[in-house]
């Protein structure tokens, strides 16, 4: 394989669990298929929008792409009524479109109640336990203290579902990693191989403190439904000191969301503080930034420029 290629594909990953099945999936098969799915509860948040945009890099790269509008998932981790979540599904597909993405888009509910699937399910459940469940949800369950049956049974959904979208490989963020993992050991006990599971970091909070991005934070996050006024206020507000790489939410977005559309950044500032530059890849930015010869400020004004650029096709399809 050709080194762009592979670089392309490991592009803005924490870990590729295993890069050695990876390579041996390149050499067989010319469009491997790979999913990532969704809970589609209210517009997604720029966190989301990391593995979307590195589904658009293995695109790129000849992988066959499927996104999973898991409203099943949702229900069960107790994120809303059914018939708001199913409107979400139809606003999430054209939303991720509109962002930049075209994908096989598939519903959850629309192969999850087949005996088939439910038969592997109930097997897999009686080799794994109460406790190895849990653990597999900590990152992702609402109220975890109190989980509710429906929530043990989500990642065997989960795990099921590459299965039976014939996936070869599976995206999502680092808090999918148990996930995962838990796939990985019992699929081939139900037939299927060992998915190859591909994470991406997650984008810590516009507040800082090293928390996660999150919708139900004011302040910690930018949704797709945010106006113009609120993303410029987000980010003049986010917390990015000079020099400062670590839980910096602002340069996460630079890496992870508005170079890989490759377009580069333009920051403009006046020449008594250096003139415009034109970045056309990360690294030179992030040099120039812990060096300090990039300003906090200067960068804000660019990121909200190209963040409104990148979010406003989106927009329109969520309302507030």
């Amino acid at each position: 394989m050709d080194t762009e290629k592979l670089n392309l594909i490991k592009r803005n990953t924490v870990e590729i669990i295993e890069e050695s099945e990876l390579a041996e999936l390149l050499k067989k098969k010319k469009h491997p298929v790979v999913y990532c799915g969704y809970e589609p509860s209210r517009a997604p948040h720029l966190g989301n929008m990391v593995t979307i945009t590195k589904l658009m890099d293995l695109q790129k790269a000849g992988f066959k792409v499927k996104v999973l509008l898991a409203d099943m998932h949702a229900y069960t981790n107790l994120k809303g009524d059914k018939a708001e979540i199913d409107r979400q599904c139809k606003i999430w597909e054209k939303g991720i479109k509109a962002f930049g993405l075209d994908a096989e888009f598939v519903k959850g509910s629309d192969f999850q109640f087949k005996k088939e699937y439910w038969m592997d399910v109930i097997n897999m459940s009686l080799k794994i336990s109460v406790q190895r469940g849990l653990r597999a949800m900590q990152e992702l369950a609402r109220d975890i203290e109190n989980a509710k049956i429906s929530q043990m049974l989500y990642p065997l959904m989960q795990a099921e579902d590459i299965k039976a979208l014939g996936c070869d490989v599976a995206l999502g963020g680092i808090d999918q990693r148990k996930v995962h993992m838990l796939a990985r050991e019992n699929l081939p006990e139900v037939g299927w191989p060992k998915p190859i599971c591909m994470h991406t970091p997650m984008v810590v909070s516009l507040l800082g403190a090293g928390k996660k991005m999150s919708k139900s934070i004011p302040g910690s996050g930018i949704s797709l439904d945010d106006s113009d006024e609120e993303i410029e206020k987000s980010i003049k507000n986010a917390y990015c000191p000079a020099k400062v790489i670590e839980n910096n939410a602002v340069m996460q977005l630079v890496k992870l969301i508005i170079f890989p559309r490759d377009k580069g950044l333009l920051i403009e500032r006046p020449e008594k503080f250096g003139g415009n530059v034109n970045y056309e890849g990360y690294l030179q930015l992030e040099t120039d930034f812990v060096a300090g010869k990039l300003h906090p400020m200067d960068l804000k004004n660019a990121v909200a420029k190209e963040l409104k650029k990148i979010i406003a096709p989106a927009r329109k399809f969520w309302e507030k």
